[in-house]
C-alpha cells in the first residue's frame, strides 16, 4: 500500500512535464509560423494606400505608355516573339486601376471606386481601339501561336491570375516595395496580350478568337481585384469614414454589394473552368488508355494530334477522333469504346460526351484527300512552330495526292473498251507493288483476256493499242497490261 503511494506521485509529476513539454513546443511552433507568415507587422498602410491612388490616374505620361505598349505588344504577337511580348507586359500601366478597384472595395471608398472604374473602362477600350487599328492598317496579319494562346483560358489562368494578384498586392503593402514582384506579376497575369488579341479578333472578324481573349482579360481583371480585396481586408486597411453615418453605411453597402458581384463571376468562372479541365483530363486518359493502343492490321493510322476534345460549358461535349488510311475502325470496336466510356471506372465526366470518329477507306480516298486538306488549311496557322507535325500532314496529304491521282474510273474504262474492242472477253483491274530495290511504288495493272477465235496478230495489235489508250486515257504512263489468250 505504502509502495502504490509513493509511484503515484511519480506518474503524476511526469504526465505534467510531457504535457508542460508539449505546450512549450507548440507554442514554439505556433510562434515560428506567425514570425514566417505574418505580414501585418511590416506593412505600411499609408504608403500603400497612397501608391495604390497614385497609379489610378490615366492621363498625359500614362496614355502615351499604355499606347507605346499596346503596339509592342501587337507586333510581338503578331512577329510571334515572346521576349517582346513580355516586355510589353512590363511597361503596361493597365494593373493601376484594378488593384483601385480591389483597395476601394476593401475600405468602402466609393470616390476610389468611380476613378478607378473610369480609367480602368477608358483604358481597355483604348487598348483594343488601339490593337483593331493596326491589325487593320499593318500588311501581316498571321494567326501567330501567341495569338491563339490567349484565346482558350483555362483554369490554370485563374489560378495564375488569383496568385498573381495576392503576390502583387503583398508586395505592394510591404515598407520599401519590392519591385521584382511587381515586374513578375505584370508577365504572369499578362493583362496586355489579351486586349491585343481581342482587338486581332476583331481586325480579321473572327469574334470568337475576339471572345475568347475578352474572358481572359476578364478572369485576369476579376482574379486580381478579388485578391487586392482579401488582402486588405485580411491585412485590416482602415475604412473610409463618412461624416454622415447615412452616407457611410449607404456606401458600405454598395460596396458590399460590388464586391459580391465580382465574386459571384470569380466563383462561376472557377467552377466552369475546372469542370472543363477535368472533363479534358479524363478524355486524354480515356484516349490514351483505350484508343491509342488500338493494333490496325493494315494501313490505317490513328492521327492523334489532331484529335479535337470540346466541353461546350458541358452542353454537347464532343470527343473527335480522326483515323486515316485505307483500314476502317469496325463498329464493334466503336461500340466498345463508347461503353467504355459510358461504363468505366475514371471516365464518369464523360458519359454525355458524343464519340465522333472521323475514317476513311479505301473507297473512299477522295473524300480523305478532301478532309486531309481541310485539316490542313484550318490548322495549319495554329501548328506554327510545330515543325513535325506539319511534315506529318504534308506526308499524309502527299501520300493520298498520289492515292487519288491513281483512282481508276473502272467502270467507265471496261465500258469504253468493251465498245471499241471486240475480241476482248473481259478486262481485270488490281494495284500492285513494285520495287527496283531503291524504293516502293504502286502501279495500276490491267488483265485482258482476248476470245479464242481471234487470230494472234491481231490480238498482239489491239493489246498494244489497249495499252496506249489506257496511259492516254487515265494518264499514267506507269499502267501494265497482261494478255490472257485461251488456247
Amino acid at each position: 500500500m505504502d509502495k502504490e503511494n509513493l509511484e503515484n506521485p511519480v506518474e503524476e509529476v511526469s504526465s505534467k512535464e510531457v504535457k508542460k513539454d508539449f505546450q512549450g513546443l507548440l507554442g514554439s511552433v505556433k510562434q515560428f509560423l506567425r514570425e514566417l507568415l505574418d505580414i501585418r507587422q511590416n506593412t505600411d498602410l499609408d504608403a500603400t494606400k497612397e501608391a495604390i491612388i497614385a497609379d489610378i490616374p490615366f492621363k498625359g505620361h500614362t496614355s502615351w505608355i499604355l499606347i507605346c505598349s499596346i503596339f509592342i505588344a501587337s507586333i510581338g504577337l503578331n512577329a510571334n516573339s515572346t521576349a517582346v511580348v513580355i516586355g510589353a507586359m512590363l511597361i503596361s500601366p493597365l494593373m493601376g486601376p484594378i488593384l483601385g478597384i480591389g483597395m476601394s472595395l476593401a475600405i468602402n471608398d466609393i470616390d476610389t471606386l468611380r476613378r478607378s472604374l473610369k480609367n480602368f473602362t477608358v483604358m481597355v477600350v483604348l487598348s483594343i481601339l488601339t490593337a483593331y487599328l493596326f491589325f487593320v492598317l499593318f500588311p501581316l496579319r498571321d494567326e501567330s501561336s501567341e495569338l491563339l494562346a490567349r484565346t482558350a483560358p483555362d483554369i490554370r489562368d485563374v489560378l495564375i491570375a488569383f496568385f498573381g494578384g495576392l503576390a502583387l498586392v503583398i508586395a505592394r503593402a510591404k515598407k520599401g516595395t519590392m519591385a521584382s514582384v511587381i515586374f513578375g506579376v505584370a508577365i504572369a497575369t499578362a493583362l496586355m496580350p489579351p486586349l491585343c488579341t481581342v482587338g486581332f479578333g476583331l481586325a480579321i472578324n473572327n469574334y470568337q478568337y475576339a471572345a475568347g481573349a475578352m474572358y481572359l482579360f476578364c478572369i485576369n481583371t476579376i482574379f486580381i481585384a478579388l485578391a487586392t480585396f482579401l488582402v486588405l481586408k485580411l491585412l485590416r486597411f482602415p475604412m473610409v469614414r463618412y461624416v454622415n453615418s447615412q452616407k457611410r453605411r449607404r456606401i458600405a453597402r454598395i460596396a458590399s454589394l460590388v464586391a459580391i458581384l465580382v465574386m459571384i463571376p470569380a466563383g462561376i468562372t472557377f467552377w466552369d473552368a475546372l469542370q472543363e479541365s477535368l472533363f479534358k483530363k479524363q478524355a486524354q486518359n480515356f484516349i490514351s488508355e483505350k484508343v491509342a493502343p488500338y493494333q490496325f492490321s493494315g494501313s490505317g493510322r490513328f492521327m492523334e494530334d489532331f484529335t479535337d476534345i470540346e466541353f461546350n460549358g458541358g452542353k454537347e461535349p464532343f470527343i473527335e477522333l480522326v483515323f486515316m488510311g485505307n483500314e476502317t475502325i469496325p463498329d464493334n470496336v466503336i461500340a466498345t469504346w463508347n461503353k467504355q466510356k459510358n461504363e468505366a471506372e475514371g471516365f464518369s465526366r464523360l458519359r454525355d460526351a458524343e464519340l465522333q470518329i472521323i475514317q476513311g477507306s479505301q473507297s473512299e480516298q477522295g473524300n480523305q484527300l478532301k478532309y486531309v486538306e481541310e485539316l490542313y488549311t484550318s490548322q495549319k496557322n495554329e501548328l506554327l512552330g510545330k515543325d513535325e507535325k506539319i511534315k506529318l500532314l504534308e506526308s499524309e496529304l502527299k501520300r493520298l495526292n498520289k492515292l487519288n491521282a491513281k483512282q481508276i474510273p473502272f467502270q467507265e474504262i471496261s465500258a469504253e473498251a468493251e465498245t471499241n474492242y471486240d475480241n476482248l472477253e473481259y478486262l481485270a483491274f488490281s494495284n500492285a507493288i513494285r520495287t527496283d530495290f531503291k524504293k516502293l511504288d504502286t502501279v495500276s495493272v490491267f488483265e485482258a483476256k482476248w476470245k479464242r477465235n481471234a487470230k494472234r496478230v491481231t490480238i498482239v495489235k489491239e493489246s498494244k493499242k489497249l495499252h496506249n489508250w489506257l496511259k492516254i486515257r487515265l494518264k499514267d504512263s506507269t499502267i501494265l497490261l497482261t494478255e490472257i489468250i485461251q488456247d
